[in-house]
């Protein structure tokens, strides 16, 4: 009993000590997978209604990813960012002042320590596309509004050097929380795209995602409908402009950002002159989950074809419309019945907290809205000319079924003009690649392939009026 009480004081002294000790401010940390390392950096702030945590992967650009709730007490602390899909939660090691813990996303849950203080600059890895100064064009930094939304977006705008208005292009990136270059793995596909175009005649805009960078809103509450908005504005943006030629502003989409494109060209078909969709789905959201599953696990179960099963009996509890909360509690009684989900926990995890996170990541309102939508149905209400590119290796969005189901929406649809081609060798980032696996992607230099460059700057070309 003595040594209960001793050890009750303890704590309590503790806690006090280490908030002594400043737990707001920044916190570091590198993440390790296999042979990639991911620094974080984790800031804490006290507000009026308590601590608040957020998180930036400088790797990636990416900063001010907010956690929805951020506790610290008897010396645990917990960073949870669910409605992302990710959570942080550690221990504080008073000996070394450092937080001792998990980074979880989903099923997976890594070791992660966090000491104070901000990264050491990252050695950069040789991207030679990276545009170098001074530019032949012009490069503006603009702002512009989501009425809708109630929300400002922040971008780069950049223009020829002419004396007329120019056709002009919107670059929409793919799913997860993008800057506007949409920078992954040590690239900047969008930098390089946006270069080349502008070098070849063609404005072009780019921007943070919604709550990304310096773009107001909450990337986690949005769907790929909310997305189109964004689109919808910057249209309205580029069309308030005398520098741009109002009659030729295309889009042009990676990955997600291939099936916002026929939203936005659907709903507005007086002010959308075409549309590229580079790796962009073709079936609905629900198959394209189904599929991108499947290939994770393909050499870890013994038979792929109860795993399937196993995918589709989580989608289909996840996609149906109802009551959330009740639709979460079957899910989780699904995945515990599960011999799939049991054996992918650690066995010293805390299943139940990982449990938690999965059903939130399965069932965020984005989710919900991409399993149930199918872009094939609105492409074949597009009336604008399109060009559809997919990579022979791609292992995100797999040439096929999406290739022929665009193909087929297109053939069957309302526009006069398409294009929907097949490139051998090119990965989801439109590289060269060896596998396709994501996994390559850093190790590779190119960051586009100049084939793809000039094979979109040139169709554009051809559509401007």
């Amino acid at each position: 009993m003595l040594k209960t009480l001793i050890t009750i004081k303890l704590l309590i002294l503790f806690s006090v000590l280490v908030s002594a000790q400043e737990i707001t401010g920044d916190w570091k940390g590198v993440l390790k997978a296999g042979e990639t390392e991911i620094g974080f950096i984790f800031t804490i702030q006290e507000s009026e209604s308590g601590l608040e945590g957020s998180m930036a992967i400088p790797a990636r650009n990416l900063r001010n990813m907010k956690a929805g709730k951020t506790t610290f007490a008897n010396g645990e602390l917990l960073i949870d960012g669910s409605n992302n899909g990710w959570q942080y939660k550690a221990t504080y090691n008073p000996s070394n002042q450092t937080f001792e813990g998990h980074f979880k996303e989903g099923v997976n849950m890594l070791p992660l320590n966090l000491s104070k203080g901000a990264l050491l600059p990252e050695v950069k890895k040789k991207r030679p596309q990276e545009p170098k100064l001074p530019l032949p064009y012009l490069a503006e930094k603009v702002k512009f509004e989501n009425k809708k939304a109630k929300i400002k977006l922040a971008g780069t705008l950049t223009l020829p050097k002419v004396s007329k208005p120019s056709p002009a292009v919107i670059l929409i990136s793919g799913s997860g929380p993008q800057n506007r270059d949409e920078e992954i793995f040590g690239h900047r596909p969008f930098m390089v795209l946006a270069d080349y175009l502008t070098r070849n005649g063609i404005a072009v805009l780019r921007y943070d995602d919604r709550g990304v960078n310096e773009s107001e809103g909450n990337y986690a509450e949005a769907t790929t409908a909310d997305f189109a908005t964004d689109v919808s504005a910057a249209v309205e943006f580029l069309k308030s402009r005398n520098d741009i030629d109002k009659s030729n502003i295309g889009l042009v989409g990676h990955s997600e950002g291939g099936i916002i494109a026929p939203i936005v060209a659907v709903e507005h078909p007086e002010d959308i002159a075409f549309i590229v969709s580079l790796a962009g789905t073709g079936v609905s959201g629900y198959e394209t989950n189904r599929l991108q599953g499947l290939h994770q696990v393909r050499n870890l179960v013994p038979n792929l074809d109860q795993y399937n099963d196993f995918i589709k009996g989580a989608l289909d509890i996840a996609s149906k419309e109802g009551d959330l909360e009740s639709i979460r509690e079957e899910l989780s009684e699904y995945y515990l019945a599960s011999t799939f989900f049991n054996q992918s926990v650690p066995p010293d995890a805390d299943k139940a907290a990982i449990l938690k996170s999965l059903v939130e990541q399965r069932t965020t309102v984005w989710a919900r809205y991409f399993y149930n939508y199918n872009p094939a149905d609105m492409f074949s209400k597009v009336k604008c000319p399109v060009l559809a590119l997919f990579g022979e290796k791609d292992t995100q969005v797999f040439p096929e079924p999406n290739k022929s189901g665009l193909e087929k929406a297109l053939e069957n649809g309302k526009t006069e003009s398409y294009e929907v081609l097949l490139l051998e060798g090119k990965n989801h980032l439109f590289q060269d690649a060896e596998t396709g696996e994501m996994n390559e992607y850093n190790s590779i230099e190119e960051t586009m392939s100049p084939q793809v460059l000039n094979l979109v700057s040139k169709w554009i070309q051809g559509q401007i009026k």
